[in-house]
């Protein structure tokens, strides 16, 4: 399948997505994933002084990469990738769940628990392993809510369509995903785009059927 190619889960698919995840380790993960369009890595890498919950805003200050040494948190791909993003209801409320079970989990592990005070680590505390999560969560969660196998990658295609489609202006969305431009928000979506300019011709279609009205309210 070609790079390009967009593979997308529509609302109802989303809304499917987010109740198969109820209870699964990562449930506050994906619900973020799914609403915010955060890389994979973006996610793995977030700890909990980015997180604001009382706000509702995370800073993305970081990604996790492989080096030589293993898995390592370094800077983020594009110096617009280092950004603030509001948070959704859904996933406040799920990371705050998420809070909560991380630090009974804390308690049980004991002396086995590493801290790096990430927001998603593996069992022990631990940056968790991108194609770990995939396997053991994410394939998952998709069979269990019965949605096509997607990549995980198209969660963050996912956000950034219901964005678009939902009215979202392009440049608040090209910020929140992270795009160096907003040309790439918009040329990467172009199947949304072209339903966002349809609606815009209707409405200049009604503008100019009343223009009439409106120079006669103008002129009064």
């Amino acid at each position: 399948m070609a790079e390009t190619e967009l593979r997308t889960l529509n609302p109802s698919q989303v809304r499917a997505l987010c109740a198969a995840a109820a209870g699964d380790r990562f449930e506050a993960l994906f619900v973020v994933a799914v609403t915010t369009g955060l890389r994979q890595g973006e996610l793995l890498a977030l700890r909990w002084r980015d997180v604001n919950l009382e706000a509702a805003t995370l800073q993305v200050t970081g990604t996790l990469t492989r080096d030589g040494q293993g898995l390592a948190v370094t800077a983020p791909k594009t110096a617009r990738s280092r950004r603030q993003v509001v948070l959704s209801p859904p996933s406040v409320a799920a990371l705050i769940r998420h809070r909560s079970l991380q630090t009974e989990e804390r308690e049980r592990m004991g002396a086995i628990w590493v801290d790096h005070a990430l927001v998603f680590p593996n069992v022990i505390g631990g940056p968790m392993q991108r194609d770990h999560l995939v396997r053991r969560h994410f394939l998952p969660m998709l069979r269990r809510a019965g949605l096509p196998t997607v990549r995980f990658r198209d969660l963050r295609r996912t956000a950034d369509t219901l964005l678009l489609g939902g009215g979202v202006h392009p440049k608040i969305a090209a910020e929140m995903l992270g795009h160096t431009t907003v040309a790439i928000t918009l040329n990467r979506y172009s199947h949304v785009t072209e339903t966002m300019q349809r609606e815009a011709a209707q409405v200049m279609g009604a503008i100019i059927s009343h223009a009439g009205d409106l120079d006669d309210e103008g002129s009064g």
